[in-house]
């Protein structure tokens, strides 16, 4: 996937460094280049190894990248470094508009950057709240204080709308849809088409699974600061115990690089049994395209990702969110998932049932339209930009 290198200076800086916000952000990119709007991409360096191979696959590959030092690994320290970084980019570049994702570290310290300097800011997936300022942590209070120095408010759904509304936010707010849509939707169009023609992506966990000759694949993934400790272990344990239980599934699990995922998930995949062993399968964090094309392939995806609930639910897959609450309430109202916390027993039943009916427990059928949009939500987010630039 190839995209003209833009001219300097830039009129939108795309501030981004987590692999959700390049995911996101790569189908805005790319719709501001298509229409000649000269955007530089800033890598904040939140994430390193799971980036460059994004920027690669969607072909934004970034003219600003900030080498974060980590001395001190606390939210405070890194929120600083972030500030001090991307400010000190941003007064250089002299941006027309600075384009902030999501809730994370670096896009509420991108927001507050150029909010000092005075640079408009443009909030992609805006108005998301879930109502507690602990969970999920950090992200409810990021994305809450974004909203607070925005000029241009993309919200993904009608109830992040009111969400915002009644917070009485500054600037303007819009219904646009998900970008997430555009991004899955691209990357499923290209991994069945280089199946179809014989050249599928080179990604040796589908193929395990294709070769293991089972019935059903089970995608897990379980990364969020509230669940780790004994949350993990239930969520683990449920894992082993499904396997346990149905001899034909399999589970790939790309397990979340931090120490404190890793050591719960490996510890109780080494005391499973042989046979639960061999049909669970753990794997460094995925590319992008790989991992869509296992999301693709899957009857269930386990889950407290909020981006995996936008991308299963385009994809037309049955969701269990291994979270009490969630700030994507049409994925539940829809009818494609369901909240089913971390207790291991009520993770086990639920997707027990999924397994053996192909359906979510105790849900109505799910809605045919997907309320994160249709596609197009990048291309919306370019027109209005393109709109402030003229």
């Amino acid at each position: 996937m190839n995209s003209s290198t833009p001219s300097s200076p830039a009129s939108v800086v795309a501030i981004m460094g987590t692999r959700p916000e390049i995911i996101k952000m790569a189908p805005v990119v790319l719709a501001l280049r298509q229409r000649g709007i000269p955007t530089h991409v800033l890598h904040t360096g939140q994430h390193e190894e799971m980036a460059w191979p994004l920027y690669e696959f969607f072909g934004i590959a970034p003219q600003e990248v900030i080498r974060l030092k980590r001395e001190v690994a606390t939210l405070p320290a890194l929120s600083s470094e972030l500030m001090s970084a991307i400010g000190s980019t941003l007064a250089g570049l002299k941006p027309a508009v600075a384009l902030v994702h999501g809730d994370t570290s670096s896009a509420a310290m991108g927001a507050m950057a150029a909010a000092y300097l005075q640079i408009p800011v443009g909030h992609v997936e805006a108005g998301l709240r879930s109502g507690r300022i602990a969970e999920p942590f950090p992200e409810e209070i990021n994305r809450s204080l974004i909203g607070r120095v925005s000029q241009w408010h993309f919200a993904p759904t009608g109830q992040a709308h009111e969400n915002l509304e009644k917070e009485n936010v500054p600037g303007e707010i819009s219904v646009v849809g998900n970008t997430v849509v555009d991004a899955v939707l691209l990357a499923a169009r290209h991994v069945r088409k280089q199946r179809a023609a014989g050249q599928p992506v080179a990604n040796p966990d589908y193929q395990w699974f294709v070769d293991s000759g089972l019935r059903q694949l089970v995608l897990v993934t379980a990364h969020r600061r509230e669940n780790w400790g004994a949350p993990m272990v239930e969520i683990a344990q449920s894992v082993a115990r499904l396997l346990e239980q149905h001899a034909d599934a399999a589970v790939i699990w790309p397990v979340h690089l931090n120490p404190l995922v890793q050591d719960v998930v490996r510890s109780v995949h080494a005391a499973s049994t042989a046979d639960v062993q061999s049909r669970w399968r753990l794997t460094a964090p995925l590319d992008y395209a790989p991992m869509v094309e296992i999301m693709d392939a899957a009857q269930l995806l386990l889950t407290d990702s909020g981006g995996i609930q936008e991308e299963g639910l385009s994809l037309h897959k049955p969701l269990l969110v291994m979270r009490d609450v969630t700030e994507r309430p049409e994925v539940i109202a829809c009818g494609a998932g369901l909240l089913v916390g971390t207790e291991a027993e009520r993770i086990l039943s639920a997707a027990s049932h999924v397994l053996a009916t192909g359906q979510l427990p105790g849900l109505p059928p799910r809605t045919q339209d997907n309320p994160f949009g249709d596609g197009s939500s990048g291309v919306q987010i370019a027109a209005a930009i393109e709109r402030h630039l003229q």
